[in-house]
């Protein structure tokens, strides 16, 4: 099954997709929105799902430190469920604590590019975290 991993923020999200038979992930693009505006980038969404033949969005899940839900992570479930009510296609949630951290450590650590570089990919590599800590745990 195909999974699509999503890092949600109010500007852009993140896309990871899963290889055919879900165990590794890959980042895919970032794509612009405007969540004050209400564009949630439906229609580039759109083309990528019919492309990889997604069956399933997994959406990354901002909690709290202390596990509470704060208003980042209230807009990522209700981002899940324009998507469930979009393309009637499953959603999971996958707590993405520290997973932008964890992307920016690997991106200074395995490449020497400045802050600004890192910005434009931090998202992507975001959504690979998310959705490869999903399908590590879907596998176990």
């Amino acid at each position: 099954m195909r999974s699509m991993g999503l890092d949600v923020g109010s500007k852009t999200v993140g896309i990871a997709i899963s290889d055919p038979l879900g165990w590794t992930a890959q980042g895919i693009e970032i794509i612009p929105i405007n969540e004050e505006e209400g564009e949630f980038g439906f229609t580039r969404l759109k083309e990528l799902v019919d492309q990889y033949e997604i069956e399933q969005f997994v959406v990354g899940l901002p909690k709290n430190m202390n596990n509470s839900i704060g208003f980042r992570a209230e807009a990522s479930i209700e981002y899940g469920t324009k998507l469930k009510e979009q393309y009637q296609l499953p959603v999971v949630y996958q707590d993405e604590r520290l997973t932008t951290v964890q992307a920016e450590r690997m991106l200074v650590e395995q490449a020497d590019t400045s802050r600004k570089k890192r910005k434009k990919v931090i998202d992507k590599l975001a959504a690979v975290v998310i959705l490869q800590n999903y399908l590590d745990s879907a596998a176990n």
